[in-house]
């Protein structure tokens, strides 16, 4: 008797091992969302006036309302620099960054010299992020090399902005020396130039900038172009920057086409996250790419055709390789 019990109790225990198992694979009921294991998705993105904040947003309502068993929050943060920082700290999991600082990362290079990146992986490429650097027309300042002696809003220290802002002054002879800098995210620098407490601020970001259009519909502004021979000589230092125009009418009162720099900017993730998810993000995100249209007009530039765009050099997450694998972008 004591050996049929123990048998039966074999049984139900076998059964019950393969009924969990087929429920952790397979979604409830006759849900079409894509299933993933149970996780809690933080987004880092930036200041709220920026581009990486609505379009975080956008990305966290798809992953809460499109997709099983996971839930997203988004993070405003200090940038591109301060959002690597989160990834490798296991305080984020996924991330916006500018490719050049993503790079910079995994390399140990730039400012991460020393201080090598490793556990980041690449997930999709977004769109082209201009240095826009702004200024009141009425204050004269037309040329980089105008900025000596004035008050320059730089970014938040060790952001992107911050970085790329020390390569442009580089670029005409200037260092922190010859300006009175202040290290002020996108809001604040608005701000700082609505109250003329700023002459210039540095604000690298997709196009249109809600901060600067704010800042332009009640101020005549102008944005400091940045000369071709100039563009040439840092192409051949940061071979991943991009000449953009930025056309006139972006910004109320831009009478003319501004010529400036652009970088990618792109999504990443920490290795933590499994493959599965990633392939379903992906899979959720182009399948629902009005969503993120809708959140900025930098939503229109994410597409297949530019998925991998500014991911060259940066390790490809195994869960975005399958999902472009599986659409021919990749081999």
């Amino acid at each position: 008797m004591k050996k049929g019990m123990g048998v039966i109790v074999l049984l139900v225990t076998l059964c019950l091992l393969f009924v969990g198992c087929g429920n952790k694979s397979t979604p409830s009921g006759n849900s079409d969302k894509p299933a993933v294991e149970n996780k809690f998705i933080s987004i880092a993105t930036g200041g709220v006036t920026g581009v990486y904040y609505p379009l975080g947003g956008a990305f966290s309502t798809l992953i809460n309302n499109k997709m099983e068993n996971v839930k997203s929050s988004v993070e405003t943060t200090g940038g591109s620099v301060a959002n690597i920082n989160l990834l490798q700290k296991k305080e984020a999991e996924l991330a916006f960054s500018a490719s050049s600082v993503v790079f910079d990362a995994v390399k140990g290079e730039g400012t991460f010299a020393g201080k090598k990146v490793d556990n980041i992986r690449a997930i999709l490429g977004l769109y082209p992020e201009a240095v826009q650097i702004v200024t009141l027309a009425d204050l004269g300042i037309t040329s980089v090399k105008d900025l000596k002696n004035k008050k320059v809003a730089v970014g938040d220290m060790g952001s992107g902005t911050e970085v790329m802002a020390r390569e442009i002054l580089s670029l005409y002879g200037l260092s922190y020396n010859d300006i009175n800098e202040d290290f002020l995210g996108f809001g604040e620098a608005s701000t700082g130039l609505k109250d003329r407490t700023m002459n210039a601020a540095f604000i690298w970001a997709g196009v249109p900038t809600a901060g600067i259009m704010d800042l332009a519909a009640q101020n005549k502004i102008a944005l400091i172009e940045i000369d071709k021979d100039h563009i040439d000589k840092l192409t051949q230092k940061l071979p991943y920057c991009t000449v953009m125009k930025i056309p006139a009418n972006t910004y109320k009162g831009l009478d003319k086409d501004a010529t400036t720099v652009a970088i990618p900017a792109v999504l990443v993730g920490s290795d933590d996250l499994s493959a599965d998810f990633v392939y379903n993000f992906l899979k959720t995100v182009f399948a629902n790419l009005d969503l993120l249209q809708q959140a900025h007009a930098r939503g229109k530039d994410i597409s297949k055709n530019t998925a991998l765009d500014g991911l060259a050099g940066i390790p490809l997450h195994p869960g975005a390789e399958k999902f472009y694998k599986e659409i021919g972008l990749i081999k």
